[in-house]
C-alpha cells in the first residue's frame, strides 16, 4: 500500500516502572521501506507520530509505552486522530512475538531491540494484532470560564456579566455547529446549560461520536474556555485489526411496541448501533432495519409477559426473548438512558430493554473473554452461551465447527541452505551486531554527556524554583493573613448590621408604645380618660393571669379581646369582682350576657378605645353615655320582664277560675 506508515515499537532500555526513564527502538514502515532509530525517549517518538501521523503504532505489550492505566490514557489522548495503537501480540491472551513471527515467515533476533521494532511493524503490516480501545464513541465537550472572578469591587457584576456572557457565545456557536452535525451526520448530542448573572456559569456537551469526528478543538481566551475529552471506557478493549466477514454480527435489540415503535440495537460488547422511533412502521419494516444491522441474539421488551407484535419479530429471527423480572421505574429507565441520549420515551423504553439485558449478561461474557482461547469466535460463543450452553460447553461446540470447516494444507518443506551459506550468514549477523554494537556505544557516550548538561541545567532551574517558591510561600501566606482578617472583619460588621436593624425595631416599638402610654396618662391626669384593663381571651386563665399581673377591683372597666367562648362560670368571676362595666369588640355568648345582666354590669360594644399593649384608654364622657344607653335598654327589659311576669300571674289566675278553682 502506498504512501502507508507503520511505526513499530520496542523497549531497548530501562522500563516505565523504574527509576530510569525508558529508551525505546523506533523501525518506521514507510512504502515498503524500514527505517531504524535507537535509543529514542518516550517524548521524541511522540513528537515523530505527531510528524509522520502513522496509520499504526505496533508494539508487543502496550505497558512498555506506559507504567499503568492512567498513564496509557495521557498517551492516547495525545495520538492524533485516526492513529490506532495495535499490540501484535494478541488482547486478552497474548502470543510471544517469537511464535507469531515464525508463523508468518518473520524471522528477527528477540535480543534485538531493532529487530523486535521491526517484527512488529511488518506483523501490523499484515493485520495481525489487536487495537487498544481505551475510549468509548462518546465526547465531552465543556465551556466555562477561564479564570476566577474574585472577591470583586464596584465593577464586579459587570465584570461577572460580561465573562458569563461569553460562555454563552461560546456555548452556543458550539451548538450551531453539533446540530449542523446532527442534520447532516446524524450525530446525537445532549447539552445541558448552568445559567448566572448575564448568561451562562458553564455549558456541558455529550456528544455520541468518536472525538475525530467533531470539528471542534480546546480553546483557552482570556474570559472563556473550551474543554473535549474522550469518555473513558470501564476496561481496556481489544479489537482484532482483522475481523471475520463470514457472518453477520450478533445483536442485541430492544423493541417498544405500538403505534410510534421504538428501536435499540446493541453490539454483544455493548456499544449501541442504532436507535430511532417511527410512527406507524410495518412488522415487515421492522424485521429488514433490524437485519441490517446483523442478526438479533436477544429480541427483547421492557414489560413482562413480551407483547405479541415483538414475540412475532422475535420468532421471525430466533431469537432469545428477555424482558425485566419487574416493573422498571420511569427514573430507572432515565437513568439507564442518560448516558446514551435519546428523543422520546419510545426511544427510551426501547433503549431499557436493550440495556437491561446487555447488563444481565455482562459478567457472563467477561468470564467469556477470560477463558475462551484467544483464535476463538468469541460473539458466537456467546451466542450459544445465550441459548442456554454453559461457557465450557459453548468453546468447545464453537472449536468443533472451527475443525470441521479447516481444510487439510500441506506442511511447508523445510528450507535446506548450503554449508557455505550458513557460515556467510553467521558472519553477516556477527558484522551487523558489532556495528550495532558500536553505534550503541556512541550513542549512549552522547547521551551521558547530554544528560551532564541536562543535569547541570536543571539544577540551576532548581535553584530559581526555590527562590521563587519561597517568595510565592511568604506573598501567599500574607494574602492568606488578609483574607482571613477581611472576611473576619466582614463577619463582624454584618453581624452588628442584623443586631442594630433588631435594636432599631425594637427601639421604635418601645417609643410607640411609650407615646401611647404618656397620652393615656395624660388623658388620665386631667380626666379625659378612664383606664381600660385588657383581657385577652373570655377564660378563666386569662382573667386570673390578668388579676395577677394587674389586679382586678371594684369599679374597673375591662375590655374582653376575644370574648368567644367565655360561659356563665366565666362571666360570674367578673361579676363578683364587681367590675363597672364590660367592653366587647364583638357579641359573647346568650348565658354570659344575662350572667352580665342579672349582675347588673353594662356589656358595651364598640367602645372606641385608646390601646398600648395590655392597657387601654376610653373617654369618660363616651363610657358614660354608653352606659346610660345600657342602662335605658337595661330598664325598659326589666320593665317588659315584670310586665310579662304579671301578664304570666294575670293568666294563671283566669285559668284556675275557668275550670272552677278558686
Amino acid at each position: 500500500m502506498q504512501n502507508r506508515i507503520i511505526y513499530g515499537i520496542d523497549i531497548a532500555r530501562g522500563s516505565p516502572r523504574a527509576k530510569e526513564l525508558p529508551r525505546y527502538a523506533l523501525a518506521v514502515f514507510r512504502d515498503g521501506e524500514i527505517t531504524h532509530h535507537t535509543m529514542l525517549r518516550r517524548q521524541k517518538v511522540l513528537n515523530m507520530v505527531l510528524k509522520d501521523r502513522p496509520e499504526i503504532i505496533a508494539v508487543d505489550n502496550i505497558f512498555e509505552l506506559a507504567a499503568d492505566r492512567k498513564e496509557l490514557i495521557s498517551i492516547m489522548n495525545r495520538l492524533p486522530d485516526g492513529v490506532k495503537l495495535v499490540q501484535v501480540t494478541g488482547g486478552l491472551h497474548p502470543e510471544p512475538l517469537v511464535r507469531l513471527g515464525k508463523k508468518h515467515g518473520i524471522s528477527f533476533d528477540p535480543t534485538n531491540p531493532n529487530e523486535e521494532a521491526e517484527a512488529c511493524a511488518r506483523l501490523a503490516e499484515l493485520g495481525v494484532g489487536h487495537e487498544v480501545s481505551l475510549f468509548e464513541d462518546m465526547t465531552k465537550i465543556k465551556v466555562s470560564r477561564a479564570r476566577s472572578l474574585g472577591r470583586g469591587g464596584w465593577s464586579q457584576n459587570r465584570y461577572r456579566r460580561k465573562v458569563h456572557g461569553f460562555v454563552q457565545q461560546r456555548s452556543r456557536e458550539i451548538e450551531d455547529i453539533l446540530k449542523r452535525l446532527s442534520r447532516e451526520k446524524g450525530i446525537r448530542f445532549e447539552v445541558v446549560n448552568v445559567k448566572g448573572f448575564g448568561g451562562y456559569v458553564r455549558s456541558e456537551f455529550t456528544v455520541y461520536a468518536k472525538r475525530g469526528e467533531i470539528p471542534i478543538h480546546p480553546i483557552v481566551s482570556s474570559d472563556a474556555q473550551v474543554s473535549v475529552k474522550n469518555v473513558e471506557r470501564d476496561r481496556i478493549r481489544y479489537i482484532p485489526l482483522k475481523q471475520k466477514q463470514s457472518r453477520r454480527r450478533f445483536t442485541i435489540v430492544g423493541i417498544d411496541p405500538g403505534t410510534t415503535v421504538g428501536i435499540a440495537i446493541l453490539s454483544l460488547d455493548g456499544d449501541l448501533l442504532f436507535l430511532k422511533s417511527f410512527r406507524g412502521i410495518a412488522p415487515d419494516e421492522v424485521v429488514k432495519l433490524i437485519a441490517e444491522y446483523g442478526k438479533p441474539a436477544v429480541i427483547a421488551s421492557d414489560v413482562a409477559p413480551m407483547p405479541g407484535s415483538v414475540e412475532k419479530i422475535r420468532r421471525s429471527f430466533k431469537a432469545v426473548p428477555a424482558s425485566p423480572g419487574a416493573e422498571v421505574s420511569s427514573e430507572e429507565k432515565i437513568a439507564l438512558g442518560r448516558p446514551f441520549g435519546y428523543s422520546n420515551d419510545h426511544e427510551r423504553d426501547a433503549l431499557t430493554a436493550a440495556l437491561l439485558t446487555y447488563k444481565s449478561y455482562k459478567n457472563v461474557f467477561s468470564r467469556i473473554e477470560k477463558k475462551a482461547p484467544e483464535d476463538s469466535d468469541l460473539e458466537l460463543i456467546k451466542l450459544f452461551v445465550m441459548r442456554g450452553y454453559s461457557i465450557e460447553a459453548a468453546i468447545e461446540k464453537v472449536q468443533a465447527q472451527a475443525q470441521a470447516g479447516k481444510k487439510p494444507r500441506k506442511a511447508p518443506e523445510p528450507p535446506v541452505k548450503p554449508e557455505d551459506m550458513a557460515l556467510e550468514e553467521s558472519l553477516r549477523k556477527m558484522r551487523e551486531t558489532v556495528q550495532q554494537q558500536g553505534e550503541q556505544i556512541q550513542n549512549l557516550q552522547e547521551y551521558v554527556e547530554e544528560l551532564k548538561k541536562e543535569a547541570a541545567a536543571k539544577d540551576r532551574k532548581i535553584s530559581k524554583l526555590e527562590a521563587r517558591l519561597r517568595d510565592f510561600k511568604k506573598e501567599a501566606y500574607m494574602e492568606v493573613r488578609k483574607e482571613k482578617e477581611l472576611r473576619i472583619r466582614e463577619s463582624t460588621i454584618e453581624n452588628l448590621k442584623r443586631e442594630l436593624v433588631r435594636k432599631n425595631r425594637t427601639l421604635k416599638d418601645l417609643r410607640r408604645r411609650s407615646k401611647k402610654l404618656r397620652k393615656i396618662q395624660k388623658m388620665e391626669v386631667r380626666g379625659e380618660g378612664t383606664p381600660v384593663k385588657v383581657i385577652s381571651a373570655f377564660t378563666k386563665e386569662s382573667i386570673a393571669e390578668t388579676k395577677e399581673h394587674y389586679g382586678l377591683k371594684e369599679g374597673d372597666v375591662v375590655f374582653l379581646e376575644n370574648p368567644s367562648g367565655g360561659g356563665t362560670a366565666t362571666a360570674q368571676i367578673l361579676v363578683e369582682v364587681g367590675v363597672r362595666a364590660v367592653l366587647i369588640p364583638e357579641d359573647i355568648s346568650h348565658a354570659a350576657e344575662d350572667t352580665f345582666f342579672k349582675g347588673g354590669i353594662p356589656v358595651l360594644k364598640n367602645v372606641p378605645l385608646e390601646r398600648a399593649d395590655d392597657f387601654a384608654m376610653v373617654e369618660p364622657e363616651v363610657l358614660k353615655m354608653a352606659i346610660a344607653e345600657w342602662e335605658k335598654e337595661a330598664e325598659k327589659s326589666r320593665q317588659k320582664a315584670k310586665e310579662d311576669e304579671l301578664q304570666s300571674i294575670f293568666d294563671e289566675y283566669r285559668s284556675e277560675r275557668r275550670r272552677g278553682l278558686l
